[in-house]
């Protein structure tokens, strides 16, 4: 997480919320000869207290509980200091990233299955008015063989650590100036969304 407090938020309903929309991050644990990740899609429960995903059952990540951190990247992209239209800056780097601290917990066999109905459900009711997809379009063989592969597993989550680098240190009109110019950028990911962030702040 950036040291700097200013771009640090202790809004965690906000950085949770954001997290869930993203829906993908970096799961790190310490492996037994390092650190190991896997980048992998997930969903929360109800109160978000944890979060739940899928792993194949080869990775050694699953084969790893305990501490863990999974990191959730937003939007992000190179500033130019021109942008601001003040003098004495410098170029910098705006993003949004989320680190959520728990323990991973390999789950048994039987909690797969109704965690894959709610993954491709949450993705799938983004997709309105797309018919929604679901598990029953598998063959009963062709599912059991897919499940063996997979291991389901959650994140009990104790802490969250959130950094929105937005340009918080910098007037509110070199901001704008930034945020406007970045939208015709093309370094940096998703760039009309972070735009979009630094309008907001």
């Amino acid at each position: 997480m950036h040291p700097n407090p200013i771009f640090r938020s202790n809004d965690h309903a906000k950085s949770l919320s954001f997290a869930a929309k993203r829906g993908f991050g970096t799961l790190s644990v310490n492996g037994e000869h390092g650190p190991l990740a896997a980048h992998l899609p997930f969903v929360f429960n109800q109160d978000r207290s944890k979060l739940a995903f899928h792993m194949l059952r080869s990775n050694p990540v699953a084969r790893s509980p305990g501490p863990a951190l999974l990191a959730v990247s937003g939007p992000d992209a190179y500033i130019s200091p021109d942008w601001y239209g003040v003098p004495e800056q410098v170029p910098t780097w705006n993003y949004v990233a989320v680190h959520l601290r728990g323990t991973l917990r390999v789950l048994p066999p039987e909690a797969l299955e109704p965690h894959l109905r709610a993954l491709s459900g949450a993705f799938e009711r983004r997709l309105l008015p797309k018919p929604v997809w679901d598990l029953d379009k598998v063959s009963p063989a062709a599912r059991a063989k897919m499940m063996r592969m997979l291991v389901p597993a959650e994140l009990d989550i104790t802490h969250v650590d959130a950094t929105w680098k937005l340009g918080q240190n910098k007037p509110a009109a070199a901001v704008q100036g930034a945020a406007e110019a970045l939208k015709t950028s093309a370094i940096g990911a998703e760039i009309a969304a972070l735009a979009a962030l630094m309008e907001e702040i």
